[in-house]
């Protein structure tokens, strides 16, 4: 990379990778002096062509006929091509990260293993769970061929487990009981025949622990309704494949169960093995500034943006409520460079003023749709009644907003900010 050459590259392409490309693009980039040759760059690298708009995948893993593909997977080019050369869509996976020579070392999927170098890193790699239905481990189209398969096993299995009683489990435990057994009549608590014996499993004492209790206990009777069992203060220990396509279960009763599908929906691992191990806090995740989202140990222009950061519960509403911080602060950081024309080895760069802060909302704040037409939920501490939560998330798990964040609509307007004086 030469002296001019000044590469905003952004590592990850989910919620968070795709907004701070958008917002860089469009409030950032325009903004930088080019006089003396400056020629910026965003690198936005992704494993997958295609975004994977994962909130709705509970009831994409039931059904993509309830759900189909072209309301969850959507290709990433068509949403750059506005910014013309400005932007360049590396498919790869960052291997390793050396923040003292500033490189990112991509495995690329259209060729030999790529080192790039940067002027600004944005991290947004995210977390993965235990199971692929929730989150992209590959390629969008090895995500397709997972949620296709459980698919067809669902409609013969007899019996599921669903280890997880947070709203990944809930979620996916309420649609796979309305789709297999239906919803009892008016004046009945459960189904008459069903189809299939569900059970979710959590070594919580309750449902959705972000929540309050009582919308834990109301979720659980919806699920009752739907032929959903719960059981609390058990942990699933082991699960091991059987030949003929069951799964065996032992979980910390001591008991084991063979269950013809079993679904995984609890722990997130952050997607961090390429970042160096003295960047990383014991449980994996980046550390990040929890006021201005930049990795103050790992140099100057290096970001943590959503679940990889150490700041953060975790989250979509939180990655929304993070990108205008983390891109103000890049913004800030890149012009102050820009003005002073250089930077000495092991000095940092400081701009003028106070930095954009992020204030976390502590909130109580989740919508957990259960089953099609029930759900519980709050916002901003208000509880929120079961219809209300179905016409905010479960009608199609927002998989009508997936198309702003693609085109970059979301973030169209800048959310501005004016520095305090420093």
């Amino acid at each position: 990379m030469s002296s001019n050459e000044r590469n905003i590259v952004i590592l990850g392409a989910s919620f968070a990778g795709i907004s701070a490309t958008h917002y860089a693009l469009k409030h950032v980039l325009p903004f930088l002096p080019t006089s003396n040759g400056e020629k910026y760059h965003v690198y936005l690298i992704s494993p997958s062509r295609d975004f994977f708009f994962r909130v709705a995948s509970p009831r994409a893993a039931v059904s993509t006929d309830l759900m189909p593909n072209s309301k969850t997977f959507y290709p990433i080019a068509p949403g750059l091509a506005q910014y013309g050369n400005l932007v360049t869509l590396v498919l790869g996976t960052a291997t390793a990260w050396d923040n003292e020579t500033r490189t990112v070392n991509i495995a690329s999927a259209e060729g030999p293993e790529k080192v790039l170098g940067y002027h600004a890193l944005l991290l947004a790699t995210g977390t993965r769970t235990p199971s692929p239905l929730f989150t992209l481990h590959s390629t969008s189209e090895a995500s397709k061929a997972e949620l296709s398969s459980m698919n067809t096993r669902l409609v013969k299995a007899k019996s599921i487990l669903i280890a997880g009683g947070g709203p990944a489990g809930v979620e996916t435990a309420g649609e796979i009981g309305e789709y297999l057994n239906g919803t009892p009549g008016w004046f009945a608590s459960k189904p008459v025949e069903p189809k299939a014996h569900i059970t979710v499993v959590t070594d919580n004492k309750n449902l959705l622990p972000a929540l309050r209790p009582e919308l834990g206990k109301k979720a659980e009777g919806y699920l009752a309704r739907l032929g959903v069992e719960v059981r609390y203060g058990v942990r699933m220990e082991k699960a091991t494949d059987n030949s003929d396509g069951t799964t065996t279960v032992r979980i910390s009763t001591g008991e084991e169960v063979t269950v013809d599908v079993y679904i995984p929906a609890t722990g997130q691992v952050p997607n961090t093995e390429y970042v160096p191990k003295s960047l990383l806090t014991d449980r994996g995740y980046v550390q990040t500034n929890n006021t201005t989202l930049r990795v103050d140990v790992a140099g100057p222009r290096v970001y943590a943006l959503g679940d990889v950061g150490s700041y953060t519960r975790g989250g979509v509403m939180d990655i929304y409520d993070a990108v205008p911080v983390v891109m103000t602060n890049m913004k800030r950081d890149l012009l102050a460079f820009a003005d002073a024309g250089e930077e000495k080895p092991g000095a940092t760069i400081t701009p003028k003023g106070g930095d954009r802060p992020y204030k976390p909302n502590l909130k109580e704040t989740q919508l957990v749709p259960v089953g099609r037409s029930k759900g519980v939920g709050a916002i901003f501490g208000w509880k929120l009644p079961s219809f209300m939560v179905w016409l905010i998330k479960g009608r199609d798990y927002l998989s009508s907003t997936a198309p702003d964040l693609i085109t970059g609509n979301k973030w169209k307007k800048e959310n501005s900010w004016k520095p305090t004086d420093g």
